[in-house]
């Protein structure tokens, strides 16, 4: 164990010990085990493990013979910086080491073991411990959390994938301890974290973390303050609940039937809010989005009839531009679900995050989609109520002054709603009350739509779902005939050589990750939070050899759209060619779906190819990403509600694009997909790669005569003539749609690592059907046409074209129980692939 210390010289230590324990959430919501950490050093459940530390406390028992001293303090999100961490926990984190005068003599900074530590993890770690006015990492070691016997080669293997977590570890002059939080009953595991704490003390010369009284009284000052106007808040609230009550008392009878519409960011626990309301699960909810249209579900609930219209979400942190015209419509479009207007338009706020400048500008613009109006109609419903522990939400609102222009908006009209607590029926009751009470102050019953609006929206709906059909038609039918066209040729070829190009945050790196199957391009998680951090100036490259095929990726920088494209990044555009001698095989024109693709978009992909000439076109494909965020929605449609931009991009390209998650590492066939549609593309190519003048005096390449070329012409167009005879008057393949997925979480889950074992083996799995493939596409060096043609793979493909290869999560992880084994599968298919090739070749 990690934990074998000597315990000899304890008569030399200190006789009280000073401790206080910081560290983070991770994204799915799974706590650090702080507070149990705690219980365990003072041999007492002293910590309530069974809500969140919402304040910082302080703890005392002697503890084998000392007096020990624990801070517990609020924990923030390991993947959020400190903008985005709610000021009223800064104050408390800040507040800590004020709690155990004169100063902790040790921070425990507690990590639990076993789950990712990338690189947005150091840099949240790094601002927030700049809450402390002194250097933390020289009184810190790394406590790492475990629920079970763990080895000090565990360990050392559990470091090693993570050079994030070395960094940390370095820092702290590689002090760390290993706490099994279940076995309460090994005291060795104390007495030997005690032993380091006294070594780590005396390296200090037995000096303590210093605090700044100053700083401390400033600060308590500060939280009382808050305290008092909370207290105001609340005050105010009574009094104008009472005025509104005496009016229904009054006589004014609200109405037995309410109809409400719940507007807000995405991963607000919107969805989930409604279900509460509903007391059913009437809308779906999961870890990623889940409404990408409005949906309205009913219920009888505290003797009144209820209407709730759930909407698509916003990003938290979006402008309304950047929001795409998909989720633009559906947004404005909840308002004329329940004419002729809802009574209540509750606001979803998360109270997990900080309700910062981007996030109030985001609600700002998103809210005047509607009429001036709304806000009349408005309270702001604050979802994760569990979050505020032993706070109130006045002290929240009181603490940011976001919320506090927010309360000014709604008129002071609030809720606080615990998705998690099914059992407290007053919550809801509370609520559908002051939606009574506000209805009852309001000169307009309700907030009255603009039914000359609805059927300018429903009749844009229309066209646009008769223009998705017809680009779906369009690209269907080009396919087919293409595949007609060029059936049984085939071009010489062991390498693919890819150029990625998109805006920043775009998702072009983890997109480059995905097709070599492994993690080399670095991932920008949230960007846009983080945004002191250096963004990539300069062309990255990669290249990983998959089944005999050599992929190389080079990543251009991205472009931020509310600027002119400068001038070293078409320097950088044009360097990326050169990357890839001779030439790349594609551009990847990387687009997130999330986002809108404006005018500006357009103009920045048009002058960085402008250099290339027009021929550069023809090597050009569309890759959308963000598939999870079109749920039910077909890509054709996204396309064609975005506008003549983005119609014009894919045109351009040739009616060529593909859709993936980048994120869903254990789906193989969205890849193949993709390959296949390179692999066609560059058939059509005649098996030519996008070379530059200057590179062509340099590169010997094939040249057919003026005979040869006319002759492959009237090939070309005989076949031609033949695939239209054949063509169906409709198409026979029906648009592919996203199944539901999730909506619980704050934000995306982007990243793609796989810090499990089984994620791990579930990547192999993927990678080993793609490799399967590109050896069926590519053995024996030769490239063949699309899907379906007589090359001796047809069968093969055809079969892979059929095959449900998209597996859950949870089918993956039971399939992996059931059959781990230790082997290249990838070599090992491939190997197979080659030999049913030869068999086949044979015949």
């Amino acid at each position: 164990m990690d934990n074998l210390h000597s315990t000899s010289g304890q008569s030399h230590h200190s006789p009280g010990l000073r401790i206080v324990l910081i560290g983070a959430r991770e994204i799915n919501g799974n706590s650090s085990n702080k507070s149990a950490t705690g219980n365990i050093i003072l041999g007492e459940s002293v910590f309530d493990t069974n809500r969140r530390t919402a304040q910082s406390v302080v703890k005392q028992k002697e503890v084998h013979g000392r007096q020990v001293a624990v801070v517990d303090t609020p924990g923030w999100w390991w993947h959020y910086p400190l903008g985005n961490t709610p000021e009223l926990d800064q104050m408390e984190i800040r507040n800590s080491v004020h709690l155990c005068p004169p100063g902790p003599q040790a921070f425990l900074l507690v990590i639990p073991i076993g789950f990712a530590f990338p690189q947005i993890y150091k840099v949240s770690l790094k601002e927030h411990l700049k809450l402390f006015h002194d250097a933390v990492f020289p009184h810190t070691i790394v406590l790492f959390a475990v629920d079970g016997p763990y080895s000090r080669e565990q360990l050392e293997d559990e470091i090693s994938l993570w050079s994030d977590l070395q960094w940390v570890l370095k820092q702290c002059g590689n002090r760390r301890h290993v706490l099994n939080v279940r076995n309460r009953q090994d005291s060795t595991q104390v007495i030997t974290l005690f032993n380091k704490i006294d070594e780590m003390v005396a390296k200090n010369a037995g000096s303590h973390y210093s605090v700044d009284s100053a700083d401390g009284n400033a600060l308590r000052e500060k939280m009382e303050a808050l305290v008092e106007r909370a207290s105001k808040r609340v005050a105010e609230v009574q009094t104008k609940r009472k005025k509104l009550k005496a009016l229904i008392e009054g006589g004014k009878t609200p109405p037995t039937h309410l109809r409400i519409v719940m507007v807000g960011a995405q991963w607000s626990a919107k969805s989930s809010a409604g279900n509460t309301i509903l007391k059913k699960k009437a809308f779906p909810v999961h870890h990623r989005r889940t409404t990408e249209y409005c949906e309205i579900s009913h219920s009888v609930v505290a003797d009144r009839q209820l209407t709730v219209v759930d909407s698509p979400g916003w990003f938290y942190n979006q402008t309304l531009q950047d929001t795409c015209a998909m989720d633009k419509l559906e947004i404005e479009n909840s308002m004329h679900q329940c004419p002729p207007g809802p009574h209540a338009v509750l606001l979803v706020v998360g109270l997990a995050s900080a309700f910062n400048a981007s996030y109030q500008r985001a609600v700002q613009e998103h809210m005047s989609l509607f009429k001036d109006e709304v806000w009349k109609h408005t309270i702001v419903l604050f979802t994760r109520g569990d979050w505020l522990g032993v706070k109130t939400v006045e002290e929240r609102i009181e603490s940011e002054e976001g919320l506090q222009w927010l309360m000014d908006k709604c008129g002071n009209m609030y809720h606080v709603l615990d998705n998690t607590n099914h059992g407290d029926e007053t919550q809801v009751t509370e609520l559908l009350e002051k939606i009574e009470e506000m209805w009852a102050g309001n000169k307009d019953p309700y907030y009255e739509v603009d039914l000359g609006r609805a059927q300018q929206l429903e009749a844009r709906k229309e066209v646009t779902c008769k223009m998705a059909k017809r680009i779906r038609q369009t690209t269907q039918r080009q396919e087919r005939i293409l595949r007609e066209l060029f059936r049984g040729e085939r071009h010489k070829s062991n390498d693919m050589r890819v150029v990625l190009l998109g805006r920043k945050g775009s998702g072009k790196s983890m997109l480059g990750n995905r097709i070599l199957f492994k993690e080399l391009f670095e991932k920008a998680w949230m960007k846009k939070e983080f945004q002191g951090q250096r963004l990539t100036s300069t062309c990255v490259k990669h290249q990983s050899n998959v089944a005999g095929v050599n992929i190389s990726a080079v990543e251009a920088p991205g472009w931020l759209t509310e600027t002119m494209t400068p001038d070293w990044l078409r320097r950088e555009v044009l360097r990326s060619v050169s990357m890839c001698a001779p030439g790349p095989h594609v551009f990847l024109l990387v687009v997130p779906i999330s986002k809108a693709f404006t005018d500006k978009d357009l103009k920045a992909v048009v002058d960085l190819l402008r250099p290339f000439g027009e021929s550069v076109w023809r090597h050009c494909m569309v890759l959308f990403t963000w598939k999870d965020w079109l749920n039910n929605s077909s890509i054709e449609e996204y396309i064609a509600t975005e506008g003549q931009d983005l119609k014009w991009l894919v045109e351009k390209c040739g009616n060529r694009y593909h859709v993936l998650t980048c994120n869903r590492f254990y789906d193989s066939y969205p890849v193949i997909e993709m390959f296949q549609k390179v692999v066609d593309m560059i058939t059509r190519n005649n098996g030519l790669c996008f070379t530059t003048e200057e590179n062509k005096q340099k590169v010997v390449q094939r040249v057919l005569t003026e005979e040869q070329w006319n002759s492959r012409q009237q090939e070309l167009i005989d076949r031609m003539l033949k695939a239209v005879a054949q063509e169906p008057e409709e198409p026979t393949v029906p648009p592919v749609k996203m199944a539901a997925s999730l909506d619980g979480a704050f934000i995306p889950s982007m990243g793609g690592d796989v810090p499990s074992e089984v994620g791990t083996f579930c990547y192999q799995r993927a990678r080993a059907k793609v490799s399967e493939w590109l050896c069926l596409k590519f053995g024996n060096s030769d490239v063949t046409s699309g899907l379906g043609s007589t090359s001796t793979s047809a069968s093969h493909v055809e079969k892979w074209d059929g095959s449900p290869l998209t597996d859950d999560s949870h089918q993956t992880t039971s399939w992996f129980l059931r059959e781990k084994r230790t082997v290249k599968l990838d070599t090992v298919l491939c190997a197979k692939a080659s030999t049913e090739t030869q068999r086949r070749n044979s015949l």
